[in-house]
């Protein structure tokens, strides 16, 4: 009976052992995670969950006895060190200490990690990362009313924080080396519209400055007392930027990006390149090695280019996919990247990847200043990304237009009396 080994107990690994069962695989599945948690969700660890609206339970993938009920060996705690090619099997170290598994199939969907801050002081207590339910855990008993909150980073993680924090009545202060919210993710235009709802809620964004210290007070029950935390000494009590500015602080939170937990891949002689490269059936150099959502590098035949796409829509349509590869099914891994973010009384959903550089115009349709509007991104006049702001049921709309590469009439594309099916 061939066994099929995902390690990552993750949405992508969840989604990819539940399409085995789905299409039929009835052999066994083996699902490892270095976490604690069965699989669970991550975009409300930044959201609802962050924000006390979304109980714990709503997180998981699936309850906890669905797994048992569909004949899956999970195995929460337990950390893959090695894979073996040659002898087609993985390391593992957990509670049963060392073991090796062999696998006929091996199913890569590690994710990825924050990026440390590397700047004196980045050890003291009271720096925040968010990744982990225990990470979001820590965060929401931070955010006390009257906390000093610096944010290092204005991309999606430290604006929806941003929100998080104003909203439990924390001042909020953004340092972001970049010159604009949201720069790398959606370019400068639809950047400032972000920076501006912020501004509008009290944050004060640093733009154009880094963090180049983090100092410490020795008074840690004053300071674990306004942050919500207590820890050794000493505590976060400001940070310094390369502006020149001191900043108090009783909380930092690190949103720097993301780094994928491709470690595994390399030492095994997988070709690695800001992740997992794979190709567009999800494969990586080793046909029998498969990986998928944030850890993958994948070829995207719709954007010619390989892609690693770090969103909650990448980890939940990508897992099926790969499962279906590794049933030897044929596979074409074209989706239109999609995303989505809820910010204050905003929100939003984003189809494709509008980084400066990969469009040449802006054009809107409906209230820019009410923030209810669609912003299109087009490159040679074709639609490349389109972001719906508190307009709602247009995702398939956008998308069709940016799958069809063709030239958009403007006048018709900004009309919003005219449906997007029709333009």
């Amino acid at each position: 009976m061939p066994t099929f080994v995902i390690v990552g107990a993750s949405l992508a690994g969840a989604k990819a052992a539940e399409t085995l069962r789905d299409e039929g695989f009835d052999g066994e599945i083996v699902l490892l995670g270095s976490e604690l948690e069965l699989p669970y969700e991550r975009p409300d660890l930044s959201k609802g969950y962050l924000l006390g609206k979304v109980e714990r339970d709503s997180l998981y993938v699936h309850p906890g006895g669905w797994y048992a009920e569909h004949h899956m060996d999970v195995r929460p705690g337990v950390t893959v060190t090695e894979i073996d090619r040659p002898g087609a099997a993985v390391v593992t170290s957990g509670p049963a200490g060392t073991q090796t598994l062999r696998y006929d199939k091996l199913l890569l969907t590690t994710g990825a990690s924050p990026r440390r801050l590397q700047v004196p002081g980045a050890d003291t207590d009271g720096i925040l990362y968010l990744r982990t339910l225990a990470d979001s855990q820590r965060l929401r008993s931070a955010l006390q009313p009257g906390t000093r909150v610096v944010i290092a980073g204005a991309g999606w993680i430290g604006l929806e924080t941003a929100a998080a924090a104003r909203l439990a009545g924390c001042p909020v202060t953004v340092v972001e080396v970049r010159p604009g919210a949201l720069h790398d993710q959606v370019g400068p235009e639809l950047g400032a519209i972000f920076a501006g709802l912020h501004a509008e809620h009290g944050v004060v964004f640093r733009f154009g400055e880094a963090i180049t210290e983090i100092r410490g007070s020795g008074d840690a029950a004053s300071s674990g007392q306004a942050s919500g935390l207590s820890g050794a000494e000493p505590r976060v009590a400001s940070v310094v930027t390369s502006g020149g500015a001191e900043l108090p602080a009783d909380v930092v939170i690190a949103a720097i990006g993301a780094a994928p937990n491709d470690e595994l891949a390399a030492p095994a002689g997988l070709e690695v390149d800001n992740g997992i490269l794979t190709d567009a059936a999800l494969r990586t150099s080793d046909p029998d090695i498969l990986a998928a959502g944030d850890v993958a590098n994948s070829f995207n035949p719709l954007l010619g280019r390989r892609v690693r796409v770090e969103h909650w829509a990448n980890a939940l349509h990508g897992g099926p996919a790969a499962a279906r590869s590794m049933l030897g099914q044929p596979v074409s891994y074209d989706r239109v990247p999609y995303f989505y973010s809820d910010q204050y009384d905003l929100g939003m959903e984003c189809s494709g990847l509008p980084a400066p550089g990969s469009y040449d115009q802006v054009v809107y349709r409906g209230d820019r200043e009410g923030l209810q509007f669609i912003a299109f991104w087009l490159s040679g006049g074709a639609v490349v990304a389109g972001m719906n702001v508190n307009v709602w049921d247009v995702t398939a709309d956008i998308q069709a237009l940016i799958r069809s590469g063709r030239q958009a009439d403007l006048s018709r594309l900004t009309d919003p009396a005219i449906p997007l099916a029709d333009v």
